[in-house]
């Protein structure tokens, strides 16, 4: 492979990796075992946390309501601020890279402090569980997540090896929710079921966490260097770079499909421990088995995309997928009782979600291309900022959400005691876990439909290597 030297503004050589330039499979590995790292942590808040907020803290479902409904509030403003800061940031080791390194130390961290809720009712109780809440998805996991997605584009710029690294991350990522979702409820049984057992449980994931974070860091280099931008005597100011964000259409079909997934995985994150305790009346095994096969399902289908990938491009894949995401759903509808016809409907559920889910940020990369095509402003960092706007919403606003659907229908806080919910609250678990994720790959289906930039995508790139050799944006 062919690679250039150069010398950025400090005088720090840098490679610039060539369009045709490939990543190495370790490397691929490494940049997955960041989401890995950070679906561990996550995939706990996420999917269990207000399971134990209601069933092991006794925390009211209204508080766990209007916490995270609250805190959506900050979580948009902090991604904005953190895709400025990456893009502003200068350091021996680039400017989306140092982050993955000194973020995860206070990441772990918050996310233990997120199961140490006092016994102290009222205000108190609701404090502690905003600020620990807050610290942990809307400081840390922001302060991580999004110069992780942006590093990628500091890695190469080639579509097709950026498509590859989004295949690793996403395939990799439900391994991390594996480990943490699957066998959490299991060792927290072990661990004597109760609030410390569940301090004890995130302890050991996080462990995990931080070391898989550590090698994200030490293996994946940024290696690109777009000379345009860095010779440039200004910066572009604030009100241009929201300007060039908001007209690029291709950052919005990303923003709503990563969405998209994201509620998908809150809804059945959430709402399935719910299910498997009052509707098929099993805490223990149910609901580890049918996430272990869905996620599994999902490493299992985003693997196998590669082979797809060159001869479909994205988009084709994505929208076949959705469609049988769609109809594995509505064919659930016809035996909701039944352990094994959910289990078979969601597994080719799963195999629908895996094409979108394994290229969705390749499709962020591409729009970062597209928004310096077109507005001469290249904008990775707000961008994939954006894209964790998607992630927030997918999780803080639906969790608020079913936490607030719950409340409205009856349902019964306990603190391990066995309770008789009413049927309204049962009516409330069924339909969530039904209807959610039907309808939120529909709207998939709409915006697949409508996604037109894998066709345009070798024009524009030729265009922009023309513009680069004259030492233009």
């Amino acid at each position: 492979m062919r690679q250039k030297l150069n010398r950025n503004k400090s005088g720090d050589p840098r490679i610039e990796v060539k369009d045709d330039g490939k990543l190495g499979v370790w490397t691929r590995i490494s940049y997955g075992f960041g989401d890995t790292a950070c679906n561990i942590v996550y995939g706990m808040i996420s999917a269990l946390l207000v399971l134990f907020y209601t069933d092991y803290a006794g925390v009211p479902v209204a508080t766990v309501g209007l916490v995270m409904l609250i805190s959506r509030i900050f979580d948009g403003t902090s991604d904005a601020i953190m895709g400025v800061i990456v893009a502003c940031t200068k350091s021996r080791w680039g400017k989306a890279r140092p982050w993955v390194l000194w973020m995860s130390v206070p990441y772990c961290l918050s996310a233990i402090a997120l199961f140490t809720v006092p016994q102290t009712p009222g205000t108190m109780q609701f404090l502690y569980i905003f600020i620990t809440y807050n610290l942990a998805t809307t400081v840390f996991y922001t302060a991580i997540n999004v110069p992780y997605g942006t590093l990628s584009t500091y890695m190469t710029r080639s579509s097709h090896e950026r498509d590859l690294l989004s295949v690793f991350r996403m395939a990799m990522a439900p391994i991390g929710r594996i480990i943490a979702v699957t066998f959490t409820q299991p060792v927290v049984k072990m661990f004597g079921d109760d609030m410390a057992a569940w301090v004890k449980t995130m302890t050991m994931w996080v462990i995990l966490a931080f070391i898989m974070l550590i090698i994200c860091f030490v293996r994946c280099k940024e290696t690109v260097v777009i000379e345009a931008e860095e010779n440039r005597d200004t910066r572009v100011p604030i009100m241009a770079s929201i300007k060039a964000l908001f007209t690029n259409q291709y950052f919005w079909a990303c923003l709503i499909l990563w969405t998209v997934t994201c509620v998908h995985g809150t809804i059945v994150g959430t709402s399935l421990p719910y299910y498997c305790k009052y509707i098929f009346h099993n805490d223990t095994w149910m609901y580890s088995v049918l996430y272990l096969a869905e996620a599994g399902t999902l490493i299992i289908g985003a693997m196998l995309c590669p082979i797809l990938l060159r001869r479909f491009g994205k988009r084709q894949i994505s929208l076949a997928g959705a469609i049988v995401a769609v109809v594995a759903q509505a064919a659930f509808m016809l035996n909701t009782g039944s352990f094994q016809w959910a289990l078979i409907t969601a597994i080719i559920r799963a195999l629908g979600e895996a094409p979108l889910t394994a290229v969705v940020f390749g499709m962020l990369g591409d729009a970062v291309e597209f928004g310096q095509w077109k507005t001469k402003i290249r904008q990775a960092s707000l961008i994939f900022a954006g894209g964790a706007v998607g992630f927030k919403l997918g999780n803080g606003i639906t969790s608020a959400i079913i936490s607030k659907l719950l409340d409205a229908a009856g349902y019964i806080s306990s603190t391990g005691e066995t309770v008789v919910q009413p049927e309204s609250a049962l009516a409330m678990i069924q339909s969530i876990y039904v209807w959610g994720p039907l309808l939120v790959w529909m709207v998939a289906v709409v915006v697949l439909a409508l996604y037109k930039l894998d066709k345009k995508y070798d024009t524009i790139m030729a265009e922009l290597q023309e513009r680069e050799a004259r030492g233009e944006m």
